[in-house]
């Protein structure tokens, strides 16, 4: 009797996968991870290197394609629990835990191979990279700021681009002040993010900020997060010497934030979402494109 071959994994699993590790939130850090590669090589003054800019691209996706593969895989019991994540990928089984765990190791592997033909430096420091990453899914168990060690996963990726182009910590100081930034921005918008799931977290013994001091206080926290984050981007163009160009996108990016903070309040949580995707994908955008325009025309 012919032994039937296995059938290969669907399109439709494909397309789960991408989904279950929310490919497209690439947007929020890949364009610092660009600002900070083209900041250093206009420093070299040695024009865009392309294959650079490629793998550090093929760097940033698999990276965060491992760090969300592994957090969903980790939490899936949580989610279950959650009437918001209750239908996510691993949750109704449209994705399996065993290809979620291939999924993550083929990007890891991955990631450690772009990190190899970018240079020595990169590839050493690659291991303690994925670090925060693997911290990150169990900080939620342990200390009620796992937003900020989520802010340190983040603030990885600025630097790593300065040290792609420029294989040496020397001169990076702009790369740490801008992944500092990142890490602070993105942590600042996870608690917001994380006040849709107060009572549940509470219910279950999930720990985050909003869990342990309220609604009200974390706004408040992620507010202050956010001040100083706009202070970080402020030295970080004095730093590289950006022209007005930079503070135009700068201050639109004022305006997100302000508007973020004005839309979500301990009263009404229903524009989270909004504030989430619409606002903070802005500032990324807005502030790549300004910077880029800066380094091409002044």
């Amino acid at each position: 009797m012919t032994a039937v071959a296995a059938a290969p994994e669907q399109p439709g699993k494909i397309r789960s996968f991408l989904k279950l590790v929310a490919i497209e939130h690439s947007v929020f850090a890949l364009p610092f991870a660009y600002l900070s590669a083209l900041v250093a090589m206009d420093r070299d003054g040695t024009g865009v290197h392309w294959v650079d800019l490629l793998l550090v691209t093929i760097a940033m996706v698999s990276g965060r394609t491992f760090a969300m593969a592994a957090n969903r895989i980790l939490d899936r019991k949580i989610d279950a629990q959650n009437p918001r994540t209750r239908n996510r990928e691993l949750v109704t089984g449209a994705v399996s835990v065993r290809t979620a765990w291939t999924g993550a190791a083929v990007s890891l592997v991955v990631l450690f191979a772009a990190a190899a033909l970018l240079n020595p430096l990169c590839l050493a420091l690659s291991p303690l990279a994925v670090i925060p990453l693997i911290i990150y899914p169990y900080a939620k168990r342990f200390t009620n700021f796992p937003h900020y060690v989520l802010a340190l996963a983040q603030a990885v990726a600025p630097v790593g681009a300065w040290l792609a182009i420029t294989g040496t910590f020397d001169g990076s100081g702009p790369a740490w002040v801008l992944g500092v930034a990142v890490g602070l921005w993105i942590g600042g918008f996870d608690i917001i993010y994380a006040c849709q799931d107060v009572e549940v977290d509470r219910r279950i013994g999930v720990h985050s900020t909003p869990a342990r001091f309220g609604v009200r206080t974390a706004l408040h926290i992620s507010t202050g997060t956010h001040v100083l984050t706009f202070a970080l981007f402020v030295w970080f163009g004095q730093l590289v010497g950006f022209g007005w160009l930079w503070w135009i996108g700068l201050a639109l990016t004022a305006v997100a934030f302000g508007y973020q903070h004005v839309v979500v309040t301990p009263a009404d949580l229903s524009k989270v979402n909004r504030a989430f995707f619409t606002a903070n994908g802005f500032v990324g955008i807005a502030l790549f494109v300004f910077a880029l325009l800066d380094l091409i025309l002044l």
